[in-house]
């Protein structure tokens, strides 16, 4: 009933339509041109329509102007609204032309849905998958890893077909947020808004404390090379010429804090003093991302998505050339830990699972990007698919990083949250990975603080830019968070795993269990063993949370 109370040619609706930023026909849109296939007159090139034809468009331009009028029975009821294919375009010369299939150009094929599902899924957790696995053990890392990629498939694949289980109302534009709020209320609605929120302020924490250390990097590499500073003898550690660092020399096995300070000495104490990678730089980048926070739309930023693309397939060729210049440094202690060597099994897998978490969420987007899908028949498989494309990405990445780095001379307790400070700022080849990065992140971050805005705004005021005052007084949170966490806690491991941890609890394991046992519960199909697996999904996700507080 609140659809279709909704006006004829709502300009809000369309303009928030999946499938009109998608650029395909929106059915509504066309209402005021729809033509009755019994009143095509010829069918030729160019169709003439019949007067009654003509009527009829007559009487839908009329309600057409209706649509400013306060009283929503006034608009058109939803049941007039054509499907996709009977669709055609009216013109007053009485010529009527037909669209062919719901304009079938404008779906994607298969292969780039699954690219699609492989870009966005490929962010900043894969800089943390190496260091996910040296904390869980090489062995265990690596089944954890498959696991959680399996696990979170499914959980997936219930999100993706979770509208569909709704008989009763028209689901077709509908997101998980909008099933959530069907099953649970308000209480399904804000809690998904609450969770997602989490994920993206979690996202855009770790992005700054990433372009903290990129930005510091960056400058620290410049400097050098300008006054012909050679850093090989002033870090902790190296292996022949290809130099692999440990920046923090204090190492706790049992502890996930090596990577939680240092990193700024410099050879210049001038320099270091106003060039400092937590005191100084998260500073200097507010200059920058804060204004950028503040345009109104994100369609600019948009335009470099393909710069992740470019970013992570430069980082799997830069993981393979290290790989192969270092050789494998591998001995399999199963429980006991050696001076260079971690063991297969530690009791701190839990920091992985939370990481592995975040690495394949996207079940908050994964309805709109299947939506394009040319063939919604193979969506499972193209599903599938990316998942499994994904996973071996981490999985090459995880198990090449881990497996050459240089034990001896260094351990492998080493190994940093961001696997890139595991080399020398004067790495020109790591150089090139943290510029990419750094400008990737630049143009992504305003595109995510856009969808924190657009969550907030809307939900609180209903309206995404309610004033300048408003947006700046959210912006200056946002910001503020990221540079208390660069300054003072930069460990992106553990920010990665706590909000991964937080967020998949709602988005991941809870709500998708409940929205496949509901349905299944009201018809009396749902057997015991169904019900006890999906049951121990959600126990995994409470579990998955609690065990980040006790690492």
């Amino acid at each position: 009933m609140e659809e279709e109370g909704r006006p004829l040619l709502s300009s809000q609706h369309a303009a928030d339509s999946p499938q009109a930023s998608a650029g395909s026909v929106d059915a509504r849109a066309k209402r005021p041109f729809y033509v009755e296939p019994r009143n095509i007159v010829d069918h030729d090139p160019q169709e003439r329509i019949s007067a009654e034809a003509a009527i009829l468009n007559s009487r839908l331009h009329y309600y057409s102007r209706l649509t400013g009028s306060s009283d929503p029975l006034l608009s058109p009821p939803n049941h007039v609204v054509p499907q996709p294919e009977e669709i055609y375009i009216y013109s007053p010369l009485g010529i009527a032309f037909k669209i062919p299939e719901g304009d079938q150009t404008s779906k994607n094929s298969s292969l780039i849905s699954i690219f699609a599902i492989w870009n966005t899924m490929m962010g900043t957790s894969i800089l943390s998958i190496p260091w996910g696995i040296k904390q869980a053990g090489f062995t265990l890392g690596v089944v954890i890893l498959v696991l959680t990629g399996l696990l979170t498939l499914y959980c997936c694949y219930i999100v993706l077909k979770s509208p569909r289980t709704i008989k009763s109302v028209d689901t077709t534009d509908w997101e998980f947020p909008d099933v959530c709020r069907h099953y649970f209320g308000k209480f399904g609605q804000w809690s998904s808004l609450l969770f997602s929120l989490v994920s993206l302020l979690g996202a855009m924490v770790v992005y700054w404390v990433l372009m903290s250390n990129f930005l510091f990097n960056t400058g620290q590499f410049i400097y050098n090379q300008a006054h012909n500073i050679n850093v090989s003898d002033s870090q902790f550690g190296n292996n022949g010429s290809d130099q692999v660092i440990c920046p923090y020399p204090v190492i706790h096995p049992e502890g996930d804090d090596c990577g939680s300070g240092g990193g700024d000495a410099g050879n210049d104490i001038s320099f270091g003093r106003y060039w400092s990678k937590t005191n100084t730089v998260p500073l200097y980048l507010i200059v920058l991302l804060l204004p950028l926070l503040s345009f109104r739309s994100a369609s600019f930023f948009a335009r470099f998505t393909f710069l992740g693309t470019i970013s992570v397939v430069y980082l799997i060729v830069l993981v393979t050339i290290k790989a192969v210049r270092l050789g494998f440094h591998l001995e399999f202690h199963w429980f006991d830990p050696t001076h260079f060597y971690v063991p297969e099994f530690r009791a701190l897998f839990p920091q992985l699972t939370g990481v592995l978490t975040l690495a394949f969420f996207i079940h908050n987007c994964i309805i709109t990007l299947m939506k394009n899908n040319k063939h919604q028949e193979n969506n499972v498989r193209d599903l599938s698919v990316a998942y499994l494309l994904v996973g071996l990405t981490y999985l090459y990445v995880g198990v090449l990083i881990f497996g050459s780095f240089p034990s001896p001379p260094l351990v492998k307790d080493c190994i940093q949250p961001n696997f890139l400070d595991n080399f020398p700022s004067n790495d020109v080849l790591v150089f090139v990975a943290r510029m990419c990065l750094l400008f990737q992140m630049v143009t992504v971050y305003p595109m995510l603080g856009y969808l924190v805005r657009v969550q907030v705004m809307g939900q609180f005021f209903g309206n995404h830019y309610p004033s300048f005052f408003h947006v700046l007084v959210l912006n200056i949170f946002i910001v503020g968070l990221g540079v208390l966490m660069a300054k003072f806690y930069p460990n992106i491991g553990s920010i990665i795993r706590f909000s991964g941890a937080i967020c998949g609890l709602a988005l991941v394991f809870v709500f998708p269990a409940l929205v496949h046992m509901i349905p299944l519960k009201r018809e009396g199909r749902l057997t015991w063993l169904s019900a006890v697996l999906h049951s121990f999904l959600i126990v995994i996700g409470v579990a998955n949370v609690v065990a980040q507080f006790l690492m």
